[in-house]
């Protein structure tokens, strides 16, 4: 018997909806929501031992949610942890592709579902993702998908495209029966008659981004600043790296009407900074919005801005850093964001 937890956000797991955003992870015995039509779909040899669940604001935004998950998940002695269906959703997607990756890490095989477009598939790592629906309205097509990846996975066999697989494929060596030279030709040819898929390194695609609605009324909003400006106190105290960034950081403003020389510093490795430390509020325009703030434009500033580098930042970490900085504000008041970049 092949015992599997389950793990959900707390909408699938009937616990609520964004009231319940950001309570901690728990666990209950057996399948509960889509778990139970999973158990269905595997049939005799698999069993759902217990489910795991977290409010997404809570799993998407705090630094230890993914120990606490696999901590509740370990309590079951599971042979195999399946993550979702998470669809399109982004901070659900996020925690998903988290547990899976983490799990596979410690050495327990997991397995996590989402659409091939969700922002937190780059996070899965090598551990396998298969690809479902868009939306929750897709549930019935997708389950199906599920359970036939979960059952070869706990098999013991590889997940592979034509198995609906998303995202990263571990890499392989293998021999080929013709020369570099040939398949280089071989791929010129079919390049020249048209053939614009063929490819022996597949590229990465980068998504297009919607941009939100504008505000309907700004005057009675809560607006927060952030910024990949690399803006921190002067001294750089807590070691935000000028590249590459692993990491984003949170300072308070309240009480702060402009950011002044000497007190702050942008540590952004990729364009002289002398301008943006002469007035840091070119980076943060924190002057600017607490005059808005004063005629009464905006209702008012959110009272910290949140920070990290964009320089040669990865698109897989920026894409995290954004979920994670959108499932922080909405635990705030802040209902819009100003977003400054170099």
């Amino acid at each position: 018997m092949t015992r599997i937890v389950h793990y959900l956000n707390q909408f699938f797991a009937g616990v609520g909806g964004e009231e319940s955003a950001g309570s901690p992870p728990a666990r209950v015995d057996g399948p509960v929501g889509p778990g139970r039509r999973l158990q269905a779909l595997l049939g005799d040899g698999f069993e759902i031992v217990a489910t795991v669940w977290c409010g997404d604001d809570y799993a998407a935004g705090e630094p230890g949610a993914v120990a606490e998950i696999l901590a509740l998940a370990a309590e079951a002695e599971p042979d195999l942890i399946v993550a979702g269906p998470a669809f399109g959703s982004g901070r659900y997607g996020l925690a998903c592709a988290r547990v899976a990756a983490t799990a596979v890490a410690a050495g327990t095989p997991a397995l996590a579902a989402m659409h091939e477009d969700n922002p937190g598939l780059e996070d899965a790592g090598v551990a396998p993702v298969v690809g479902i629906g868009a939306t929750s309205r897709e549930m019935k097509n997708s389950l199906p998908v599920l359970a036939a990846a979960t059952r070869k996975v706990a098999a013991g066999d590889r997940l592979t495209r034509e198995d609906g697989r998303a995202g990263k494929l571990p890499r392989e060596s293998v021999t080929s029966e013709k020369r570099a030279a040939e398949r280089a030709v071989d791929l010129l040819l079919a390049r020249l008659g048209g053939d614009r898929d063929r490819t022996e390194v597949p590229l990465p695609s980068f998504d297009h981004v919607t941009p939100a609605p504008p505000l309907k009324d700004p005057t009675t909003a809560t607006i927060a600043l952030v910024t990949e400006g690399a803006l921190v106190p002067d001294g750089n105290p807590d070691g935000l790296e000028s590249a590459r960034a692993k990491r984003w950081l949170r300072y308070r403003i309240d009480g702060v009407d402009t950011l002044s020389a000497g007190s702050w510093q942008s540590v952004h490795g990729g364009f002289s900074t002398v301008r943006a430390n002469e007035d840091p509020n070119r980076i943060v325009p924190l002057d600017v919005a607490r005059d808005l703030e004063r005629e009464g434009a905006i209702g008012r500033l959110h009272g910290e801005y949140l920070v990290t580098v964009g320089n040669g930042t990865t698109v897989s970490a920026a894409r995290r850093y954004g979920t994670e900085w959108a499932a922080d504000l909405r635990r705030t008041e802040a209902r819009a964001a100003i977003l400054t970049a170099t």
